[in-house]
């Protein structure tokens, strides 16, 4: 089991979640890192006492600086902090920073050799190829925190994947599976962040709405259990208990169910592949029924977005990714309605001009280029 942790994206949804089960396994926290959040990252550094920590900006540094420096905690900032951290000395670096920002500290941890739990689907978005390329070479692994990819994990776990027909994502189908298309016109920000089942941060919270969420981890399961997008699905399962599957070639469908609770892969994720016991909810299946229905991809064109990168590859996937961080972060500060998201997207795909073998730093240009032309 995972002794030492560094983690990326402290004091996010996932972050925080995942100390308190390191806390709960007794793993030692080595490193942090955190965007804008200094008084939280503060309570976490005095509690965990790690060797470093780092910050977005170098004044919010200065100021952890005075406070956590006398107690021999190192203060960084910037992408700089982030490398640091990802390059410190521990079993396991767990990424949940939000969007692309997660791709260089995920390639510098397995430049390391050092084993990673994902929680940051975009950096598989965006360079998929070169990651799981790097992590091969290096004999880094990879574990899944995205509760769809930990099922899909587990469903594969004892058996022959050449034996697989398809894997099955399921998606929650966020606050407006029953909505008319025409209504989505007027949801508010309020509305798009009332997920019906989950309880997670601001960009991905939108994208489950809109349904990117579910093209983007389309493309992280293709990288993650290299499997042709052919036999990749998606199905729309609300009361989000059964977190995905996988069918075999003999018809057989093994699924792995559960709460709608990240504590679990999480926990899964740092002890893989043992399982610890847990005080974590159990499902009561007396207590609701399991409904399944295709996705309405006219409805949530993001979804067929995605999917339409996917199968141009190469840099289409990096520019519909910038386009559409770009286009949440706005839609978040009230410059554009939901709608207008998967717009955006739509026109930044429409202009790019693919590389199909892309390196790190074409990544790094492209997904500038695209946010900066879907800046509003």
């Amino acid at each position: 089991m995972v002794k030492t942790l560094s983690v990326l994206g402290s004091t996010g949804s996932i972050g925080t979640q995942t100390l308190a089960v390191a806390e709960k396994l007794n793993i030692r926290v080595v490193a942090l890192a955190a965007g804008k959040n200094i008084g939280l990252v503060r309570e976490q550094a005095l509690k965990f006492m790690p060797s470093l920590v780092s910050v977005e900006s170098e004044k919010d540094a200065a100021i952890l600086r005075e406070e956590l420096g006398p107690k021999g905690i190192e203060v960084l900032s910037g992408d700089e902090g982030l490398i640091a951290v990802a390059r410190a000395d521990a079993d396991i670096l767990l990424t949940a920073i939000v969007g692309m920002k997660g791709l260089l500290p995920t390639l510098a941890a397995l430049d390391d050799g050092r084993d990673i739990a994902l929680a940051n689907k975009e950096t598989m978005v965006v360079g998929g190829e070169i990651v799981t390329w790097r992590a091969k070479e290096t004999g880094s692994r990879i574990f899944p925190v995205d509760s769809e990819h930990s099922a899909i994990l587990q469903s594969l776990m004892g058996n022959d994947r050449g034996q697989v027909e398809k894997i099955i994502l399921t998606a929650s189908g966020g606050p407006f599976r029953t909505m008319d298309r025409s209504e989505l016109d007027n949801v508010t920000i309020k509305d798009v962040l009332n997920h019906p089942t989950w309880k997670m941060g601001g960009k991905i919270t939108v994208d489950c709405a809109s349904m990117m969420n579910k093209g983007l981890e389309i493309i992280e399961a293709r990288w993650l259990f290299d499997m042709p997008y052919e036999k990749i699905d998606v199905l729309v399962h609300p009361q989000s208990i059964v977190h995905s599957m996988v069918q075999y070639k003999d018809g057989a469908v093994i699924a792995q169910m559960g709460v709608p609770d990240m504590k679990i892969p999480i926990q899964l994720a740092l002890t893989y592949p043992n399982r610890v016991n847990s005080t974590f909810e159990r499902v009561d299946f007396t207590k609701q029924a399991l409904t399944f229905e295709l996705p309405d991809e006219e409805k949530f064109p993001c979804l067929r977005l995605a999917k339409e990168a996917a199968e141009i590859g190469g840099t289409m996937t990096t520019a519909m990714n910038g386009a559409n961080e770009a286009a949440v972060a706005a839609f978040l500060a009230g410059k554009i309605r939901f709608t207008e998201i998967a717009d955006i997207v739509a026109a930044s795909m429409k202009a790019h001009d693919v590389i199909l073998k892309p390196t790190v730093e074409d990544i790094l240009r492209v997904d500038a280029e695209a946010r900066s032309a879907a800046v509003i």
